[in-house]
C-alpha cells in the first residue's frame, strides 16, 4: 500500500488516497500502522474518499485504530493532500464526520472552516465545548513545566467523562493577542504536539472572556491563529489556520 505522512504543527498523520475503497478498514492494521516502534508512526490515520457534491471526504482514525470524531490539524493536513493531488486549485469543500467544511490553501498555510459552535458550558471553573471534537479547556500557570500527561489523564477518566472520552486542554495567556495550548487527547491518551480542535477550543474561550475576534495560538509543534464571529451567543465563521507538510511518501505491507 502506497501512504504519505503529513504533519501539521506536530500533529502527524497516515494519509491515503482511498478513492478506490481498497483500504482495510480494520482497527488492528490501523492501530499497528499508528505505532511508532512497529508501524510508520502517527497520531492518527486519515483516508482520502469520494464523495457527491464535494470535493472529497475525510474519514479520521485515532492511532488506537478506532474511527474519531473531527480532527483540526488532521482536516488542515487533508486539504494539503488533496492539493497535492490536484484535487482542487485554491478553495474546496469537504465533508467529515461533523459535516461540511471548506478550506483554502496558499504556500503551504491551510485555513480550515471550522462547524459553529452554539454554546460553551461549564465544570466548575473550567470549560467544556464541542468544536468537532469534545473538549475541556482548563486555564494554568507555568504552562511549559504542566504536568499534562498526569492532569490530562485524570480529567478524561474522571467520572463525568470515563465512557466517552474527553480532549483536555490547558491554555495560558502569553499577551493580549496570543495564547500557548498544550492537549491530552483521548485515542492518542497522550500530550500531542498540537490539536486543531483543542487549540479552536481553547481559543474560542479566550475569544469570549476578552471580547476578541483573532487570536495567535501558541503549541509544542508551531504556531497557529483562530478566527471567529459572535453573534447571539453564538460563535460562526470559525476558522483555524496553519501550516501543513508533507514529510515523506513510502510503500508498505499490511500483512
Amino acid at each position: 500500500m502506497e501512504f504519505y505522512k503529513y504533519q501539521g504543527t506536530g500533529n502527524d498523520f497516515i494519509m491515503i488516497d482511498n478513492r478506490d475503497l481498497q483500504f482495510p478498514k480494520d482497527q488492528n492494521i490501523i492501530a499497528k500502522l499508528c505505532d511508532r516502534r512497529f508501524g510508520i508512526g502517527a497520531d492518527g490515520l486519515i483516508l482520502l474518499e469520494n464523495e457527491d457534491r464535494y470535493d472529497f471526504k475525510m474519514v479520521y482514525y485515532n492511532s488506537d485504530g478506532g474511527e474519531s470524531t473531527m480532527c483540526g490539524n488532521g482536516g488542515r493536513c487533508l486539504v494539503a493532500f488533496a492539493f497535492f493531488l490536484d484535487i482542487f486549485e485554491e478553495k474546496c469543500t469537504f465533508t467529515a464526520i461533523d459535516g461540511e467544511h471548506e478550506a483554502e490553501i496558499h504556500n503551504g498555510v491551510v485555513k480550515l472552516k471550522m462547524i459553529d459552535v452554539e454554546n460553551i458550558s461549564y465544570d466548575g471553573e473550567d470549560s467544556v465545548l464541542n468544536t468537532g471534537s469534545p473538549h475541556y479547556v482548563k486555564y494554568v500557570e507555568d504552562i511549559a513545566n504542566y504536568n499534562v500527561f498526569a492532569e490530562g489523564k485524570k480529567i478524561r477518566n474522571s467520572k463525568n467523562y470515563s465512557e466517552k472520552g474527553i480532549n483536555v486542554n490547558f491554555i495560558e495567556k502569553i499577551s493580549d493577542n496570543e495564547i500557548f495550548v498544550r492537549t491530552y487527547e483521548r485515542g492518542v491518551e497522550d500530550e500531542t504536539y498540537s490539536c486543531g480542535t483543542g487549540v479552536t477550543a481553547s481559543a474560542l474561550t479566550f475569544l469570549q472572556k476578552n471580547n476578541l475576534n483573532s487570536i495567535k495560538v501558541k503549541t509544542i509543534g508551531g504556531n497557529l491563529k483562530v478566527y471567529a464571529e459572535k453573534n447571539a451567543g453564538k460563535f460562526h465563521k470559525i476558522w483555524l489556520e496553519g501550516p501543513a507538510k508533507q514529510i515523506f511518501r513510502g510503500k508498505i505491507d499490511l500483512i
